[in-house]
């Protein structure tokens, strides 16, 4: 039996290729406590470029498996994670080591009273530690079934889609690049911290203005 450290993308792409992504993004995508650890984006995005290139003389991954298990790793991790939240309610959100997890339910509640179900849905899938909780928040704060499935859907595929097509783009375009993975994931990684850094500034700033 090989074990394989789930929180390191190279090592799950190398052993389960494209099931591991569909297995990653699931549970990435609205299993709370467990999701909340896992690679997404830094999954992703290597995953596409390995399509183009390939690594270490195999054979690369099949653009079209991965961008399938992609999408049906987004949309049913984002509709369990909303089925969770309906049912477990706030007391599940709540229950994290120091409360990072409760704090990220709170900025999820927080997106989805300034921008609305549509926007939010989609929004958040590119914010992480948000998308994880994101869907089980949406469930506990009774957001109905049909828009939030709508948009769950379009965020769950704008996400996972252009990700693993954005690496893919760059692998067919660099040769080699499969060979600067981890200064890309690292990139990868900044990038997708802006959005949640640059929520944390507003929020600051919102608690500092004295109200009117």
């Amino acid at each position: 039996m090989i074990a394989v450290n789930p929180t390191d993308s190279s090592a799950v792409l190398a052993a389960f290729g494209a099931l591991g992504v569909l297995a990653v993004v699931f549970a990435e995508s609205g299993l709370l406590v467990v999701g909340f650890f896992l690679p997404g984006d830094t999954l992703l995005f290597p995953a596409g470029v390995l399509c183009a290139s390939g690594t270490d003389g195999r054979a690369p991954l099949e653009l079209w498996q991965v961008l399938l298990c992609a999408a049906v790793g987004a949309v049913a991790g984002g509709q369990v994670g909303f089925l969770i939240g309906r049912h477990g309610g706030r007391a599940l959100l709540a229950r994290s080591p120091g409360g990072r997890l409760e704090e990220a339910a709170g900025r999820a509640e927080r997106l989805l009273a300034r921008y609305g179900y549509g926007k939010a849905l989609v929004i958040g899938r590119f914010v992480p530690l948000v998308r994880t909780v994101l869907h089980p928040a949406a469930g506990a704060l009774g957001v109905p079934v049909r828009p939030f499935t709508l948009w769950q859907v379009v965020g769950g595929l704008l996400w996972s889609q252009s990700l693993v097509l954005a690496g893919y783009t760059l692998g067919a375009s660099v040769p080699q690049v499969d060979h600067w993975l981890l200064p890309l994931v690292a990139l990868v990684v900044l990038l997708s911290l802006l959005p949640l850094a640059v929520e944390v500034r507003r929020e600051r700033r919102r608690r500092r203005t004295p109200p009117d």
